[in-house]
C-alpha cells in the first residue's frame, strides 16, 4: 500500500522538486498540491493523505494556522511534516507546538525527504533533539505546572527523559532492560497524561516545564 502525500508550498519549484522525489518511490504517491494553507482542508477531505508536507511561511493562511486547523477539525488527521528553509525559526517551533510531527529542511537530500515521509507515515515523530533544544531555548514558554499536573509515574518520567534525548522505543527498551511493548505502553501513557498527539509535543512539554533543561 502506498503512502499518499499532500504537498503545500507557495513556491512552485519546491512543489515540483518534492513531487519528483516522492513519486520516484514505489511506496509513495503525491495525490495533490496546494500553494496556500486555505486549500488544505478541502484537499485533505477529498484525497485523505497520510502525510502533509507543509511549508510554514506562506501568504494568506500560513503553515501554523493550517496545521492547527487541520488537527482540530479532522476526525482522522494526517501527519504533518513541516518543510522549512531555516531550522532555528519561530514559525517551525509554533508549528511543532500546533501538532506537526517534525520538520524537514528544504535543502535536505532526496533520501532524507523520503525517509522523513516514511517515518511520520508509520506514526513516529521526526525528532531532532539538538534542534528542538535550540528552538525551546529561543522561543519556549515556561510552564512549570504542566508536567506536575500530568502526574507521571517514575518510570513514565524516565521514559520521557529518554524520548527527549531522541531515543527510539527499541533503544529505550535496551536502556531500561524491558520489552519494546512495555515501552510502547509507557509512551502511550505519557502522551495521554500530557494530552499531546505524539512524541514531538511530549518532548516540547518536557522542555517547557523545566523537566528537561535545553542546555543539559
Amino acid at each position: 500500500m502506498s503512502v499518499d502525500v499532500l504537498i503545500v508550498d507557495d513556491d512552485e519549484l519546491v512543489r515540483i522538486g518534492l513531487r519528483t522525489i516522492l513519486d520516484a518511490q514505489p511506496d509513495l504517491r503525491v495525490v495533490a498540491e496546494a500553494a496556500d494553507g486555505a486549500e488544505v482542508p478541502p484537499l485533505v477531505a477529498r484525497h485523505r493523505p497520510q502525510v502533509v508536507l507543509m511549508d510554514v511561511r506562506m501568504p494568506g493562511i500560513d503553515g501554523i494556522q493550517a496545521t492547527r486547523h487541520l488537527l482540530a477539525t479532522s476526525a482522522e488527521p494526517p501527519r504533518v511534516l513541516v518543510v522549512t528553509t531555516f531550522a532555528n525559526d519561530e514559525y517551525v517551533y509554533e508549528a511543532l507546538r500546533a501538532g506537526a510531527s517534525g520538520f524537514l529542511l528544504k535543502r535536505a537530500k532526496p533520501a532524507e525527504v523520503v525517509a522523513a515521509v516514511r517515518v511520520v507515515a508509520r506514526g513516529d515523530s521526526l525528532l531532532f533533539p539538538a534542534a528542538i533544544r535550540r528552538l525551546v531555548g529561543a522561543y519556549g514558554r515556561r510552564d512549570a505546572d504542566g508536567l506536575r499536573a500530568a502526574r507521571l509515574t517514575e518510570r513514565e518520567a524516565e521514559v520521557l527523559r529518554l524520548m527527549a534525548a531522541g531515543l527510539s522505543n527499541p533503544e529505550i527498551a535496551a536502556r531500561l532492560v524491558v520489552g519494546v511493548e512495555t515501552v510502547k505502553t509507557h509512551v502511550g501513557n505519557v502522551l495521554t497524561k500530557l494530552g499531546v498527539r505524539d512524541r514531538t509535543q511530549a518532548v516540547i512539554a518536557a522542555y517547557e516545564s523545566g523537566f528537561v533543561v535545553p542546555n543539559g
